[in-house]
């Protein structure tokens, strides 16, 4: 691991019972870099989110590493991991209208992070709730501090989630699906403000999306995850022109083009991502695999290994005795 990475996840896994939902995930995040994780619903990249942050559900046990400067988060106690949060890292959850508390107004719910966190007057955190609401697109003068998340669009409605995450300035921001269900003009805005704050507060940020196109927008690093695995890492634009994993070059080759012919089929992968309860032997894409070996790819689980000089991929096509 390089010495200028803010948050190392080093063979990160998380099970449920007998049931493994989190297969040694690995991967860096360096100051001030966007990576990626990218995968069909079921790989394990909220999870992933979930047990960074130490928000994970009663009954998952996590093992391994997950290092921020330095400092091993999987051994912090909850009032550590609470004074850690908001402050050092920060979370865009997924869905906005769950996110935020029905009961209480915009303003009284970003100014609650601030008062929970910092020794800070009420007027001075309701200054500072304000200044940062209008940094995310909704000023005072248009959108009252006093309106509740039912009087906001969907869009506004993140905004609001983006300035809780953002408020105290943490040096590491998780982003999971925040562009999910958004019309396509007000997606473009919200990944405007992710990277315009990213780049003004040198944030490090993890970006969980299914949508490659965003990916390609806004990613320096892609990690490609699959049944909790993952399967696939390297920089963005080595992953989009030179993908090495079946499951990845899958997921490209779903992707609409302008090039395609009209009213033609678009590709899909077959079958579907299974239940961890049912996960097969061997390498678990193997059954949806158009690469399949029948003389290994059943039989052994492959190792994440370097192709090329800056990718790796977890495939018997690759680093095969």
């Amino acid at each position: 691991m390089s010495d200028d990475s803010t948050l190392d996840v080093v063979d990160l896994s998380l099970t449920l019972g007998h049931l493994k939902i989190l297969d040694a995930v690995s991967l860096s995040v360096r100051a001030g870099e966007i990576v990626a994780i990218t995968g069909e619903s079921g790989s394990g990249k909220s999870m992933t989110a979930l047990a960074i942050m130490g928000l994970l559900p009663a009954g998952m046990r996590p093992s391994g590493q997950i290092q921020l400067d330095g400092r091993d988060m999987l051994a912090l106690s909850e009032p550590e991991m609470c004074r850690l949060r908001g402050n050092h890292i920060g979370m865009i959850f997924q869905e906005p209208m769950t996110a935020l508390n029905p009961l209480k107004t915009i303003g009284d719910q970003v100014l609650e992070t601030i008062l929970i966190h910092r020794k800070s007057s009420k007027a001075a955190a309701r200054l500072r709730a304000a200044e940062v609401l209008a940094r995310v697109g909704l000023p005072p003068e248009k959108f009252s501090l006093s309106r509740y998340p039912h009087q906001l669009s969907g869009g506004q409605r993140q905004r609001v989630v983006i300035a809780m995450a953002i408020v105290l300035r943490p040096k590491f921001l998780i982003a999971d699906e925040p562009t999910t269900a958004l019309d396509v003009t007000t997606q473009a805005q919200i990944l405007d403000i992710l990277q315009t704050l990213q780049k003004q507060n040198d944030m490090s940020i993890i970006f969980i999306t299914h949508d490659l196109g965003v990916i390609a927008e806004v990613a320096d690093v892609v990690a490609v995850m699959y049944l909790g695995k993952v399967v696939e890492m390297g920089p963005v634009e080595s992953i989009f022109s030179s993908p090495k994993h079946p499951y990845t070059k899958a997921l490209l080759s779903s992707m609409p083009t302008i090039d395609a012919e009209p009213r033609a089929r678009m590709p899909s992968i077959t079958g579907s991502i299974p239940h961890p309860q049912n996960r097969p032997e061997g390498c678990s894409f193997h059954p949806r695999c158009p690469s399949y070996m029948s003389d290994i790819c059943g039989l052994k689980e492959p190792e994440l290994v370097s192709v090329g000089t800056d990718q790796q991929a977890s495939c018997f096509l690759y680093g095969r005795d």
